[in-house]
């Protein structure tokens, strides 16, 4: 009997063991969800107060420095794009390493206990090149339709995606990662009408993702793009988005009619804290009083919403996009991307702004709010004297039967391979003994015109005779030539960014057109690309290229070295200077006096300066990218050169540079 009830005992403690450790497991499993107009964490009803931060706007070294001051600021989540062409830049070549290490990224947001509303596109916007799509999207023949259920579009979008989300699946909520909703498109209903494109990236996520994740649509407060955008049902929450200012509650009122029956909790998916900024533009601000008290009208009433953005960064490199109302009426962005958010460029957390939002978020916030950092230090190093290392024509490759690429009219950029950067067009013509006109009817964006002689007795007269801007083409005269015989033409072409948001999306770059001379098409080109490094590539080493454009373009690398400044207006060229570095810190390169064109500072490519043109005339250097010692920073000028050579690096930004006339724009996000 003893025993029995031994075995009794035994058998009910075991199953007694057995539910607790049931409960326990129900009680841990992690879900986030949306039920009765709100969202669910862990059974428990939550708000979000996120804010966008993207990863590949900030070096790797800086993720977790920006994401505690995020923390600070308030937020409980981070929302960031995920932009294709930084990960597959080349057909086939994925890229997932330093700044594109997205999961790396992911993580440590989980370390800090942010969560996070992940946003893959495949079309991102975010006054990112392209909108996030790799540019050999545009090489494909016959040409793609971008952003549609065109089955090689589709194709193409089947095999990103399932690289990948396959990367991050096991950082969704529920399997123990940060990642509570993904995006599926971008503001769609503000570009077209497709649901079976949407209906088959919806398939497409839940394919890799399953079915416990929140998909979402980010959309307008209107009903014509909520109707566009959304997908009916309660597969996917339809969130919106609206100008900073308008009252909220009759759109999140109207986005209920868009979800269904108890999924439609408040959110703004893009609460905009500042705007962007174009070149030829006063930089953009936003009062932080007004944008603060918007926030609260939402959190007062148990809204959520996401900062667009928290913190801004850079766009280094050359992947700043662009916007264009009408094809010629073009606006680039600049390289900075400090969108006058709480956080600015370069991490600081002392602006009004940043203190009138965390007053409002700390108002709702379950939990008392971390402490706010102190600003990273920022140096300037001074006066940077460089000097004139080459001309570009002088720099470049010009083996004809190797590096050049020949066609009887010109080619794109991306059917060129140069997908990024510049592209030098040759072509000749027969001198007349007197002047001609050269007419480009589409160039995209800008392409400065030089002519040369390729008679032996003036084969130094390299001239700079125009500039054809897309945004204001015109005819170029030619000058009475000198030569004897032929002339050539040269035609570099800068890239300036592919526009990012609506109709003209697609947006191929270089000479699109016939090149006509006297009202006829000129023939026999000669291309060649010219390799300067892009972010996230390996540095090119291009001062060492091969002088034998020379004998190509007809001018003396000699003799070019030894001008001055003065002497050839407009010649692009290269300078270098070293610059010693006691400290690390963050700093700025002054432009101020510089023309255009593109900087580097240790092979790494900060970004495009245009200070002539403005707002922008201090580029940002995050210490990173610096080192204890010797630095070296190399420019590559287009147009004219300060005149004694020199470069600041100062400890602070300055958008007050360029013309008062500035250029009218519409702005777009």
């Amino acid at each position: 009997m003893a025993k029995r009830r031994s075995l009794k005992t035994t058998t009910i403690i075991v199953i007694f063991l057995c539910l607790v450790a049931l409960s326990s497991a129900v009680v841990n499993v992690r879900k986030f969800e949306i039920a009765n107009d709100m969202f669910w964490k862990d059974g428990e009803p939550f708000r979000i107060i996120g804010g966008d931060l993207h990863y590949f706007r900030t070096l790797p070294e800086y993720w977790e420095d920006r994401l505690l001051r995020a923390k600070a600021l308030g937020l409980n989540a981070i929302q960031t794009y995920v932009p294709w062409n930084l990960h597959e830049p080349k057909e086939g070549q994925l890229d997932f390493d330093s700044i594109a290490d997205i999961v790396s990224f992911l993580e440590l947001c989980q370390k800090l206990d942010l969560l996070v509303m992940l946003r893959p596109g495949p079309y991102i916007c975010a006054e990112w090149d392209f909108g996030g799509f790799p540019a050999w999207l545009l090489t494909k023949e016959p040409a793609i339709i971008l952003r549609s259920s065109d089955p090689r579009y589709l194709a193409l979008v089947d095999n990103w995606w399932g690289i990948l989300l396959s990367k991050i699946a096991h950082l969704l909520y529920h399997k123990g990662g940060p990642i509570i909703m993904v995006q599926i498109e971008n503001e769609f209903g503000s570009y077209g009408d497709d649901k079976d494109y949407l209906h088959h990236l919806v398939s497409l996520a839940r394919l890799h993702l399953g079915d416990d994740i929140i998909l979402y649509t980010t959309d307008g407060g209107t009903r014509e793009t909520l109707t566009k955008g959304t997908i009916q049902g309660d597969a996917v929450f339809s969130a919106v988005d609206f100008s900073t200012g308008e009252d909220p509650w009759p759109i999140f009122k109207m986005q209920k009619a868009y979800n269904a029956p108890g999924k439609s909790p408040p959110l703004s998916a893009e609460f905009y804290t500042g705007w962007l900024t174009h070149w030829g533009e006063n930089i953009a601000k936003t009062d932080a009083t007004s944008t603060a008290s918007a926030l609260e009208n939402i959190l007062s009433r148990n809204g959520s919403a996401v900062l667009y953005m928290a913190h801004g960064g850079t766009n280094f490199g050359f992947y700043s996009g662009a916007n264009a109302a009408e094809e010629s009426d073009y606006n680039a962005d600049l390289t900075s991307y400090d969108y006058d958010a709480p956080i600015s460029e370069s991490g600081d957390v002392d602006g009004a702004k940043f203190k009138a939002l965390r007053r409002v978020i700390a108002k709702y916030s379950l939990t008392s709010l971390p402490p706010v950092p102190s600003n990273n230090k920022k140096t300037g190093y001074g006066r940077i004297q460089l000097e004139k290392t080459a001309s570009l024509f002088n720099t470049l490759d010009m083996d004809l039967s190797k590096k050049a690429i020949e066609s009887d009219n010109p080619i794109s950029m991306e059917a060129a391979g140069q997908m990024f950067g510049f592209l030098l067009y040759a072509s000749e013509y027969i001198t007349k003994g007197k002047g001609s006109t050269l007419f480009i009817p589409k160039v995209h964006d800008r392409a400065q015109v030089y002519v040369t002689c390729l008679s032996e007795d003036k084969r130094e007269n390299l001239q700079y005779v125009g500039t054809i801007n897309r945004w204001s083409n015109k005819h170029v005269n030619l000058p009475n030539s000198e030569c004897s015989s032929t002339s050539r033409l040269l035609i570099l072409v800068e890239n300036m960014g592919r526009i990012n948001y609506g109709q003209y999306l697609s947006d191929s770059k270089g000479i699109l057109s016939a090149v006509y001379l006297d009202g006829k098409p000129l023939l026999k080109w000669k291309l060649l690309p010219i390799p300067l490094s892009n972010l996230n590539e390996t540095p090119q080493n291009f001062l060492s290229f091969n002088n034998s454009i020379s004998n190509f373009i007809g001018i003396s690398a000699r003799k070019a070295l030894q001008s001055s400044p003065g002497m050839n207006i407009k010649e692009p060229a290269f300078y270098s200077g070293k610059f010693v570095v006691d400290q690390v810190t963050d700093t700025y390169m002054s432009f101020n006096g510089w023309g255009k064109g593109v900087a580097f500072v240790n092979n790494f490519n900060i970004g495009r300066y245009w200070p002539s043109f403005g707002p922008q005339c201090n580029l940002y250097v995050p210490a990173p990218v610096l080192q204890r010692g010797n630095n070296v920073l190399v420019i590559l000028e287009l147009e004219s050169p300060e005149p004694e050579l020199v470069v600041n690096s100062v400890d602070q930004s300055d958008f007050s540079c360029g013309s008062k006339a500035f250029k009218g724009t519409t702005a777009f996000l």
